[in-house]
């Protein structure tokens, strides 16, 4: 045996090595944790074929639901177009043209007057209101409703479409006449046969028994008359009374009531947006000298009422006093009874409101409502055109002076036969003419 074997078998056993610290299983001494006992899962109860068929069911009449609602909607049952803003109209002529020739006509029966926003004009006819280009006649943009208007209107540069539904002129759409696009819409309870009637900030919807007046974002600022579905009683002054004639100015409104136990008709100017809407703060209400009156216009604190009987036209300040009393020399038959939508046909310029009888235009002038001239033969108020005063005449137009009604010349106008009562409006270089239920553009 060799030195290093007797060396291996004479060297003592070496104990093992022990572990380094931390690098045991501590585990290794832990009975494991025994497994969860199965549980058995529960039976969904729309598995069965029973409660799947309710659901198909439900989901059916929600569908359809959704489904009715969408096509009955407003919004289904409004076909809409919008449009850039259009170009700037070229300017007026510096005085009015000595012949005027027919650009086009369009069926305009929900205007009252021609309709000028911008550089658009509006027509209104069935369910559509329509901007046109004043120079072509073509359409820029429309909005149509499957509801009939009632009437529209032009005020701070937009235009108020109002439509019938249901039992009274409740749906109003406010709409930007550069674009078409909608800029306020409400709900309101608007009589059958409303005009709106504006002083510039806000408008007024008349009616026989109910008055709504709205601020440029079309949220009621006063209700004067009778309420529908009123809630607090007793905020309304009278009861029972029916109104004519509304006219507006200076934030204010004023109408002619005719209420049981007065003798003779009513004046009431009331504030256009009182403290709160449904209570009306009256300015005066004063019973008058006769029926059958009509305000035909305010002037700041002015408003000025025609007295038939008594052939009259009476001034009242802003306190319900009496500033004035002129003759009136108007036939009988003109002021037989109130003008359709209780709105008189006026228009004012910087220095007169001019008011057609029905057979004559009378001008007042703006500082006092005082009468200053009358022309026998007009068709209708007048405008500033080119200028000049422009009034309609049987088989043309008129350019008079403003301060004494002198006519410098007239201008042959070919209307085809209409003879009926023509409103004025002016677009840039053209001249509008609405007769009846058309609207002719002239130039």
């Amino acid at each position: 045996m060799s030195d290093v074997e007797k060396a291996a078998e004479e060297e003592p056993a070496v104990a093992s090595e022990a572990p380094e610290y931390g690098s045991e299983d501590v585990l290794e001494d832990v009975e494991p944790t025994p497994p969860a006992p199965r549980v058995k899962a529960r039976r969904s109860p729309w598995n069965r074929g029973r409660d799947r068929v309710i659901a198909a069911v439900v989901a059916v009449v929600v569908l359809a639901v959704a489904l009715v609602i969408g096509t009955t909607s407003d919004s289904a049952a409004t076909d809409r177009t919008e449009a850039a803003p259009p170009p700037p109209l070229p300017a007026a002529p510096d005085k009015v043209p000595g012949s005027l020739a027919e650009l086009w006509s369009a069926p305009s029966a929900s205007t009252p007057v021609p309709l000028v926003a911008g550089d658009s004009v509006a027509t209104a006819d069935g369910g559509e209101v329509a901007a046109r280009d004043p120079l072509t006649g073509q359409i820029r943009w429309h909005y149509t409703r499957d509801l009939p208007l009632c009437t529209v209107n032009e005020t701070w540069g937009r235009l108020n479409a109002v439509y019938h539904k249901t039992e009274n002129c409740s749906e109003v759409t406010q709409l930007d006449p550069g674009t078409g696009r909608i800029t306020a819409q409400r709900n309101g309870n608007a009589e059958l046969g409303t005009q709106l009637v504006s002083d510039g900030s806000h408008v007024t919807a008349t009616g026989k028994k109910l008055l709504d007046t709205w601020r440029d974002d079309l949220v009621k600022s006063a209700e004067y008359g009778q309420v529908p579905a009123l809630v607090n009683a007793g905020k309304q002054p009278r009861t029972g009374c029916t109104y004519g004639t509304v006219a507006a100015a200076s934030g204010k409104v004023g109408v002619i009531e005719r209420c049981p136990g007065d003798p003779a008709d009513r004046l009431t100017v009331y504030k256009a947006a009182p403290e709160k809407d449904d209570e009306p703060q009256v300015s005066f209400s004063s019973v008058l000298a006769g029926k059958r009156a009509r305000v035909i216009a305010m002037s700041g604190e002015l408003t000025a009422v025609v007295l038939p009987d008594q052939k009259l036209l009476v001034i009242f300040n802003g306190d319900g006093s009496q500033r004035a009393a002129y003759p009136l020399d108007v036939p009988a038959t003109d002021l037989a009874a109130d003008p359709p939508g209780g709105t008189e046909a006026t228009t004012q310029t910087a220095a007169n409101v001019y008011w057609f009888s029905g057979s004559k235009m009378l001008a007042l002038s703006r500082d006092d409502l005082s009468p200053r001239w009358t022309l026998s033969s007009a068709s209708g108020p007048g405008i500033i055109f080119a200028s000049q005063l422009v009034v309609p005449i049987k088989g043309g137009l008129a350019v008079l002076n403003e301060n004494d009604g002198s006519t410098i010349r007239t201008v042959g106008v070919d209307r085809r036969g209409y003879a009926g009562v023509v409103r004025l409006g002016a677009a840039g270089p053209v001249l509008l003419e609405e007769r009846g239920t058309t609207l002719t553009a002239l130039k």
